[in-house]
């Protein structure tokens, strides 16, 4: 099996630079003791979640100063965790989330390189329990809605997890399930709005999609 190849970023936020290692790029897999493969993760989306993309640097950019003042804060599907490390480096209460087996190690990794501290991180599947683990505040998340069946999935794992007066900020680039994702939020009586992002010269990506803010009061 071929060595795996990283990429590493430099992202400017204000004054604070957060430094990133990646995979190289969506070709790299690393599976020796099939922990993936029992997970139901196929070698095609192994690396999906060691890449950065722009919907997360939207999040990311987002979160740069988003009044963050008492709340407890989520990312699933936190991936590469871009947004975590922000929050991170503004001492925000944040914690992580992730499916893939090798989202912790990097996310750790890269706390490390920031000269931060570690961020609370728990692995989870949409559909499993949320025994043991306190409600939060805000819950963030950015290109999560591949399949058609992932909008009532991730809708129930954030209704879950969700405090009952709570906000959500999710960033989405449009793959056609965000529609369905908002009908089944307001089943679990959130209100949203959404909003067409902004270009910026702050980002390094270009980005075509919008950003769906929740509420629930």
């Amino acid at each position: 099996m071929a060595k795996l190849r990283y990429r590493f970023h430099s992202l400017e936020f204000g004054d604070t630079d957060i430094h990133l290692r990646t995979l190289r790029d969506n070709q790299q897999f690393d599976d020796p003791a099939g922990l993936a493969e029992q997970l139901g993760i196929s070698s095609s989306s192994w690396p999906m979640f060691g890449v950065l993309y722009a919907a997360g640097e939207v999040l990311a950019r987002t979160m740069q100063d988003y009044d963050i003042r008492g709340l407890r804060i989520l990312e699933v599907g936190c991936g590469i965790g871009l947004s975590s490390h922000v929050l991170n480096q503004r001492l925000a209460d944040i914690t992580a989330s992730d499916y893939h087996p090798e989202a912790e190690v990097f996310l750790q990794y890269n706390a490390r390189l920031n000269n931060s501290r570690p961020i609370p991180f728990f692995r989870s599947a949409w559909g499993d329990s949320s025994v043991g683990i306190a409600k939060f505040d805000l819950i963030i998340g950015s290109d999560l809605l591949y399949q058609p069946d992932h909008a009532g999935m991730l809708s129930g794992f954030i209704n879950q997890h969700a405090k009952p007066a709570s906000r959500v900020i999710i960033v989405d680039p449009q793959r056609g399930n965000g529609a369905s994702f908002c009908r089944h939020m307001n089943d679990f009586e959130f209100a949203h709005t959404r909003t067409r992002h902004e270009k910026s010269d702050a980002m390094t990506q270009a980005f075509k999609g919008h950003v769906l803010n929740f509420s629930r009061s």
